[in-house]
C-alpha cells in the first residue's frame, strides 16, 4: 500500500529542484511547508496553493530551523516527510585557494543545515502518533565524485551520504525511513554554466548535457510514495550522456 499524501517540509523550495519537487508534491495532494531564504521566491513556488505554507528560513540558523518545524506542527499537528534539498555550490578553487569563511559557509548550509532539519524532523516523527515518517536528502552526483576546484561542495555532499546512512539506521526503531537522491546535471540555474562549457579533470572545457528536472521530481515522488516498511536508500538520476560513468 502506497503512502497517502500527508504533511511535508521542503528546504531550498524557492528555486531549482526544490521548487519543482515542492510543486509536484502539492499537485499530488501533500501539504507542503516551503522553506528558503527569500519569501517572494517561496510565494512564487506556492502559486496560491491552499496546501502550501510559506516559512522563510535560513537552514544554517538553528533557531530559524526550530521555528520552521514549530510552524509545521502548529499548522498541521504532525510531519510525514522532510525533503532536505537546500544547498550551495560554495567557493571554487584548489584547496589552497579556498578561503576558510567560504568553506565554513558551505558546510553550514549543506551539512549543518541538513543536520539541523533532520534533528527537528526526527524528533517530531519519533514522538507523534502514529509514529514515523520519511526523510529524503539531496546528495548530488558530488556525493560520489567531485569536480575540479569543488572541494567544499564535494566534501559536504560526501558527508550527506554519511548523514543518510546514520539517519536510516537510527530511524529503524521509530518507523523513520531515510533515503537520498543524487542528481547529475538537471537543468536548473545551478547548472546553467554547463551549457557554456565546464572544466573537466583533464583541463579541457566541455559543454555537458542536462535533463528536465521534472524527472527528479518524479523520482522523489516514487521514493516518498512507498510505505514506510520499504525504502530507497540511494537513487541516482542523471543526464544519460554526462561524463560520470567510466573515464570521462
Amino acid at each position: 500500500m502506497r503512502t497517502e499524501p500527508g504533511t511535508a517540509v521542503v528546504t531550498g523550495a524557492g528555486s531549482g529542484l526544490g521548487r519543482v519537487i515542492s510543486r509536484a508534491l502539492l499537485d499530488d495532494g501533500w501539504r507542503v511547508a516551503l522553506a528558503g531564504r527569500r519569501e517572494d521566491a517561496l510565494r512564487e513556488t506556492a502559486g496560491g496553493s491552499e496546501g502550501a505554507l510559506v516559512v522563510p528560513t535560513d537552514v544554517a540558523d538553528a533557531e530559524a530551523v526550530a521555528a520552521l518545524f514549530r510552524a509545521v506542527t502548529d499548522a498541521w499537528g504532525r510531519l510525514d516527510l522532510l525533503v532536505n534539498n537546500a544547498g550551495m555550490t560554495g567557493p571554487v578553487g584548489t584547496p589552497d585557494e579556498v578561503d576558510v569563511a567560504g568553506w565554513q559557509q558551505t558546510v553550514g548550509v549543506n551539512l549543518t543545515g541538513s543536520f539541523l532539519c533532520v534533528r527537528e524532523a526526527f524528533g517530531i516523527m519519533r514522538r507523534q502518533d502514529p509514529q514515523g515518517g520519511r526523510i529524503v536528502n539531496n546528495g548530488s552526483i558530488a556525493a560520489h565524485v567531485g569536480r575540479p576546484g569543488g572541494i567544499a561542495y564535494t566534501a559536504t555532499k560526501h558527508a550527506i551520504t554519511g548523514l543518510t546512512r546514520s539517519v536510516a539506521l537510527d530511524g529503524r526503531p521509530f518507523g523513520i525511513a531515510c533515503g537520498q537522491f543524487d542528481v547529475g546535471n538537471a537543468a536548473t540555474d545551478m547548472t546553467a554554466r554547463m551549457r557554456e562549457g565546464i572544466v573537466q579533470p583533464n583541463g579541457e572545457r566541455m559543454v555537458e548535457p542536462t535533463f528536465d528536472p521534472v524527472h527528479v521530481a518524479d523520482a522523489v515522488r516514487y521514493m516518498v510514495g512507498l510505505p514506510l516498511d520499504a525504502n530507497v536508500p540511494f537513487l541516482t538520476v542523471m543526464a544519460t550522456t554526462m561524463p560520470y560513468l567510466g573515464r570521462g
